[in-house]
């Protein structure tokens, strides 16, 4: 498993007194608020920062970092990734897993036939949406559905799924 998480994105400045704005890659904004310190990777550097303040606006993670007190300054952490170490988040419910812990893992059918592999996966709102690549690379779509998908080791890197009549 990777160390470190993605959790989002500064993709502009907020205000004149050095708050950013984050698209999350978390749907769980409030993740933000419990969070001390994280790090952002920015032109091929990582710097720890501590986090002052942060808040959800319109969708987006609203953050002010300790020392960053100008819009200037926000104006250099644009485009830096915000990233954790993965020790410092809660632990996840159970049945709820990181994207990037399920990339990669081979995909059988509950018949013992493998699919493919993990190559992404897509949240539309009502579910996520499981982006499988076949030795041919030839992508099979699954729904992230209790119907469908019936067992995750991540011990053992794979997914069973039971394919419904016309799904693929």
């Amino acid at each position: 498993m990777t160390k470190y998480l993605e959790i989002g994105k500064i993709v502009n400045t907020f205000g004149i007194k050095g708050m950013v704005k984050v698209k999350p890659f978390t749907d769980d904004i409030n993740k933000f608020n419990i969070l001390k310190k994280v790090y952002i990777e920015s032109q091929n550097t990582k710097k720890e920062y501590e986090i002052e303040k942060a808040q959800e606006h319109k969708n987006m993670a609203l953050i002010k970092f300790k020392g960053i007190d100008t819009i200037e300054q926000a104006n250099l952490l644009r485009d830096g990734l915000i990233i954790v170490d993965r020790e410092n988040l809660e632990p996840l419910e159970k049945g709820t897993y990181y994207i990037v812990d399920l990339i990669g893992l081979e995909v059988y059918t509950d018949e013992g036939k493998l699919l493919g592999i993990i190559k992404d996966i897509y949240n539309t709102g009502s579910n996520d949406i499981y982006v499988i690549k076949n030795e041919l690379e030839k992508e099979i779509l699954l729904p992230g559905i209790d119907d469908v998908i019936k067992e995750i080791d991540i011990d053992n890197k794979k997914i069973i799924v039971h394919l419904l009549p016309g799904l693929i």
